[in-house]
């Protein structure tokens, strides 16, 4: 049975957790959301968020149903809710780089459209079919803007909000630009793109291939960390009888805040940085600004 007093310490946990998450958003800042539909990427942001919530609340009931301790209910939370972050690495970084090569590829299609002296508004549409299935999506928005007359350089940069790749934002810069000023030469801007693109997708999978042993031993520690708790909670509950105490709880905060610091730690190793997009639409051009442009 889960007392009141353990089920007083659980909600003051996550008031606590609550709190120190609104002192961190007060100290870094909370950008307010723009107006407007949400964006592609917000949209996945918000499902994705929505699903890490659920699981860490699993998580943290399926900790607090076998420990009976408050302490590792909070734990098992963020472990469920930061679980994607941990576990995920290496499937984030494949799909970051299958990303990166459907791009390449697109570029060269869209280059190769444009050779047959194909205007960018034709050939966009023309290069959906051969169009990756990561791309498959947001070039299918473009396609739709530019079929409800959408001017070509604003359906662009909602394309490049849609991919939220820094990548993708040198390519998308040279359509927007190509766009406003019909000028020569983009083709030749396309292949060059395309090769650079092809020389990073290169280079990332030298470096994740390295990265994979951190990923490993992250996982490894993790496991055997939560194997040696729950089998001792489950096999051996007088050898943990302590940490039903106030002072034991107080020494699980201690054990779980060295754990996690040490995995951070750890996945900040595994991690990959990549340069701040510099193309967003939070500043969209007004209808006199645009119409300076040269014709």
């Amino acid at each position: 049975m889960i007392s009141g007093t353990m089920l007083l310490a659980l909600v003051s946990g996550g008031l606590v957790g609550g709190a120190v998450l609104l002192l961190l958003a007060s100290i870094i800042g909370w950008a307010p959301p723009d107006e407007g539909a949400p964006k592609l990427a917000d949209r996945i942001d918000l499902q994705s968020l929505g699903r890490r919530l659920l699981i860490g609340l699993a998580a943290a009931l399926v900790a607090l149903l076998i420990t009976h301790w408050p302490v590792a209910a909070l734990a098992g939370g963020l472990l469920g809710f930061f679980a994607r972050s941990l576990f995920g690495g290496a499937a984030l970084a494949r799909g970051e780089m299958a990303r990166l090569e459907a791009l390449a590829s697109w570029t060269e299609s869209l280059r190769d459209t444009i050779a047959g002296a194909v205007g960018l508004e034709q050939a966009i549409p023309a290069t959906y079919n051969a169009a990756g299935a990561a791309l498959k999506r947001p070039i299918g928005l473009l396609v739709d803007r530019l079929r409800t007359r959408e001017p070509l350089p604003d359906a662009l940069m909602k394309f490049a909000d849609d991919l939220h790749d820094t990548s993708a934002d040198l390519i998308i810069a040279a359509l927007i630009l190509n766009a406003r000023l019909r000028g020569p030469g983009l083709r030749d801007v396309l292949g060059s793109l395309s090769v650079a693109a092809r020389e990073e997708l290169e280079v990332r999978g030298r470096i994740e291939a390295g990265r994979k042993s951190i990923r490993r031993s992250v996982q490894i520690i993790l496991g055997l960390t939560l194997g040696v708790v729950l089998g001792l909670t489950l096999l051996n509950r007088r050898y943990v009888a302590p940490y039903s105490t106030p002072a034991g709880q107080i020494a699980l905060v201690v054990i779980f805040g060295t754990f996690a610091l040490g995995f951070l730690w750890l996945r900040r190793l595994a991690q990959f940085e990549v340069p701040e997009r510099f193309l967003t639409s939070k500043s969209p051009m007004t209808t006199a600004e645009r119409a300076e442009l040269p014709a």
